[in-house]
């Protein structure tokens, strides 16, 4: 019968099979759909990879297939444009902080630009969980394995979308607490949804919403329900990943052990996910740069390893007898030093201070000596007024002295201290 298709033996392992025109060793024991198995290779997803089956791009063991409703084992061998299978890499998973204005598609009919065109070129091929609107911004998961990406889609594994969301107009938390038991908009019957009202500023006001389902325009279609228009949607978390302070367009690459803990043993089985596999796609990894510190301190380092070649005696132990030697000799250099500098100047007397000539404060005479601690301080003659005119104040030593001998001390310029009973 037409209908009914061909049984075909199953075939022999050949020693003589490459390795990259084979399917993925997981598949050995049980066989899988072959669009399973084109997703989980990165080459596209299963609905993509139907598409390219119907349009005769995928042939099995040299015949091309017409539908995707075939299993394959490890032993049958898939091209794809006549290219083998690519060799499956480790299930890999990134955060992707998606701006406004990119559409979540590989290939946009209208020409606008897509996600895939501004991600690194140093990706491998990825898919995304998921998908945000042209306006919507935030959080985005990329993955190179088809299968996680399915599983992270689905509605049952139950991880919540959490989204902060602008919207203009008023309403009440009482109303955003109605959304807990679900809301059916225009035929479509929406699940539980956790809203609750931040803040009001000016006409608009800041919610943050959560969601497990995400049906196409969700939050969008259900806040207009309520009589509020969305402007401004931000995704900041999926599951257990959070967007955190992760710039603009970046791309931030989660560790395979921290992947495997937050998906969980039944998760990562019903993914098929793969993490004793090799990476064939290594970021390129940025140089640190340097701090002028760190810059100055490497190179005092290599400045002292390149003195301790010349001299010799850096680098290496010495014992106490060469050590006291090694000291004796530095002694005695650094004063044959001091005693060639003395000999320069000669009995050229008191050594000068150096005055730099670029220097604008030059010294226009010799500097006064400084007064020892405890050398009394001499105060000036002071004359007054008589009626023979200006004469010297004879009564001003016999007044100074009586004041050292009593612990006293004038202040300056020869006065006599505030409230003082002699004129």
């Amino acid at each position: 019968m037409q209908g009914k298709k061909p049984s075909r033996a199953p075939a022999r392992k050949r020693p003589d099979a490459e390795p990259a025109n084979v399917v993925s060793d997981n598949t050995l024991e049980r066989g899988e759909r072959i669009a399973k198995v084109m997703a989980r290779a990165g080459l596209c997803s299963r609905r993509e990879a139907e598409t390219w089956i119907e349009a005769g791009r995928v042939q099995l063991n040299g015949k091309v297939l017409a539908t995707p409703a075939i299993t394959v084992s490890a032993n049958d061998k898939v091209l794809v444009d006549g290219e083998p299978l690519p060799m499956r890499e480790r299930t890999r998973l990134w955060l992707y902080h998606k701006p406004r204005g990119l559409v979540t598609t590989n290939k946009d009919p209208e020409g606008r630009p897509t996600v895939f065109e501004r991600l690194p070129k140093e990706l491998p091929r990825v898919l995304t969980v998921g998908r945000l609107d042209i306006n919507t911004e935030g959080l985005l998961l990329l993955t190179n394995d088809g299968g996680l990406a399915r599983v992270l889609e689905l509605p049952s594994t139950g991880w919540l979308r959490r989204y902060r969301v602008r919207a203009f107009g008023k309403i009440t938390q009482a109303d955003l607490d109605a959304l807990q038991d679900g809301i059916a908009v225009e035929g479509v019957l929406y699940g539980a949804i956790e809203a609750t009202l931040d803040k009001e500023q000016g006409g608009n006001i800041w919610l943050t919403v959560g969601l497990r389902e995400g049906k196409n325009r969700e939050v969008k279609r259900v806040l207009e329900h309520l009589g509020i228009t969305v402007n401004r949607l931000i995704r900041i978390s999926y599951g257990p990943f959070q967007l955190m302070d992760l710039p603009d367009n970046d791309v931030r690459e989660i560790r395979g052990r921290i992947l495997r803990d937050q998906l969980g043993e039944a998760l990562a089985n019903e993914a098929g996910a793969d993490f004793d596999a090799p990476i064939f796609h290594q970021p390129k990894q940025d140089t640190p740069k340097k701090s002028p510190a760190s810059r100055r301190s490497s190179e005092s380092g290599s400045g002292r390893k390149s003195g301790g070649d010349r001299g010799g005696n850096q680098g290496k132990w010495l014992t106490a007898r060469e050590g006291k030697s090694e000291t004796d000799k530095r002694k005695t250099a650094k004063n044959d030093r001091q005693d060639r500098k003395q000999a320069k100047r000669g009995g050229a007397g008191p050594r000068q201070e150096k005055v730099s000539p670029r220097s604008k404060f030059r010294m226009t005479s010799e500097p006064k000596p400084r007064k020892e601690f405890g050398e009394q301080r001499r105060t000036p003659q002071r004359r007054i007024w008589s009626e023979d005119g200006l004469l010297e104040d004879k009564a001003q030593q016999s007044r100074a002295d009586q004041d050292n001998k009593d612990g006293r001390r004038p202040p300056k310029g020869g006065g006599r201290p505030r409230g003082g009973g002699r004129s």
